[in-house]
């Protein structure tokens, strides 16, 4: 079985947009005439430039060669140019065909891929979504407007939207905007607000739900431990990526401060980061995204240096649904699994763009028994709706802060 053939699509998400404005989507063929599709978890540079970095690098280490050969077509891409560390837009790139590769290998075993890396240990997924505005990011006037990120009852009536879809657990980030300046000190005002509305909540969904406040790095050790103080007593099940992620000394000082535990790993990648990560006893909730790190090997990797450590895996997702297929499958066969993010309940474009959709019922994720990755692209939807815009799939605030933020009058 040799790989033949590398195709990639850049595919425009329509509004909302939930999970992203494009996805990055890959497909191999082999000579036997059996494909599998990855996808990229990528926001550093243009995506069609992402789609061509894939595609040089399948040319060079994948096309003519077995698929199954995970570990040596890994190494050969990892350490390209002599490279050899860890790099997220390397690490996209080989995570989306790493992935297509195990796609191949379930499919030309007849197995899901779960199956292939120790068997199925869950039966449903328990899942959690972000709290998503309506109509999309794109529609309002964050300054002016109130919505579901500046109101504490419009978030609240969010949250009670998706527990009545069955989650049991809502993930937001009232923590101000993120900049490539973090971290910071958050404001008197801040942490007035940040209380308000996980208070809002909490006193909506009472015990019947986690909370989860998922910052995106905005703070410094000592700011996020101010912040941690004041959410404590409204018990989240987590408190994300308190400080930038390349802090792992502060951040452990930040674990050791609070009793909310820590989660972080979106922005990681390779079992090397996530080991220096637990062992720093930084985080006690590792979220690896499998469009990201590495692929699903090194998510298995990762995973079981964090059952060593009594760590529990969430694996990250805020892009398309062959990233969210891939973390299933890891979730699926990982003793140590807590929880999924969804993209809300995986309709919309999420299910349109696939044959048949991502299984969600009563607030749980249900693993496909089909053989790969259990989800097929629907290539006609996804050449019908090509990516043509500029921006990156996530935009920080490119300025530095002008010293009047959570002040003014």
């Amino acid at each position: 079985m040799k790989v033949t053939e590398v195709e990639t699509f850049v595919v425009a998400n329509p509004p909302p947009r939930h999970g992203g404005r494009y996805f990055i989507f890959v497909k191999l063929t082999t000579d036997s005439g059996i494909s599998g599709i990855g996808e990229a978890y990528s926001a550093t540079f243009n995506p069609h430039l992402i789609a061509k970095m894939i595609e040089d690098t399948a040319d060079r280490f994948l096309i003519g060669e077995n698929p199954f050969h995970i570990e040596t077509f890994w190494r050969r891409s990892y350490g390209v140019g002599y490279a050899l560390r860890p790099d997220p837009t390397l690490c996209g790139v080989i995570s989306s065909l790493e992935m297509a590769c195990w796609d191949l290998i379930g499919k030309e075993c007849n197995k899901p891929v779960y199956e292939l890396l120790g068997g199925r240990v869950h039966e449903g997924l328990r899942a959690y979504t972000y709290l998503y505005p309506p109509d999309g990011e794109d529609t309002y006037n964050p300054s002016t407007e109130k919505h579901i990120y500046n109101d504490p009852s419009l978030a609240a009536e969010a949250a009670a939207s998706a527990i009545q879809k069955g989650f049991t657990a809502v993930k937001f980030d009232p923590a101000s905007s993120y900049s490539v300046f973090d971290g910071r000190q958050p404001t008197p005002s801040e942490l007035e607000f940040c209380e308000s509305m996980v208070k809002a909540l909490r006193e909506t969904l009472g015990t019947g739900a986690d909370i989860l406040f998922g910052t995106h790095g905005q703070f410094t050790p000592s700011g996020a431990l101010r912040l941690a103080r004041v959410l404590e007593k409204y018990n989240p099940l987590w408190f994300e990526e308190p400080v930038p992620p390349d802090d792992v000394e502060g951040m452990a000082r930040v674990a050791a401060g609070t009793s909310i535990p820590v989660a972080a790993g979106e922005r990681l990648t390779t079992v090397s980061e996530f080991s220096r990560l637990l062992e720093s006893d930084a985080a006690s909730i590792i979220q690896p995204n499998l469009g990201r790190c590495g692929g699903i090997l090194q998510g298995k990797k990762i995973a079981s240096v964090a059952e060593v450590k009594q760590a529990l895996l969430a694996p990250h997702c805020y892009c398309g649904p062959v990233v969210a297929a891939a973390n299933i499958q890891l979730a699926a066969c990982t003793p140590n699994f807590l929880i999924l993010e969804s993209i809300e309940d995986w309709s919309g474009f999420h299910a349109e763009i696939l044959e048949k959709p991502i299984e969600f019922s009563e607030g749980l994720v249900i693993p496909s028994a089909e053989p790969g990755l259990g989800v097929t692209l629907d290539e006609n939807t996804a050449k019908a709706n090509p990516w043509n815009g500029e921006e990156l799939q996530l935009t920080p605030l490119y300025d530095p802060p002008s010293g009047r933020e959570g002040f003014e009058k």
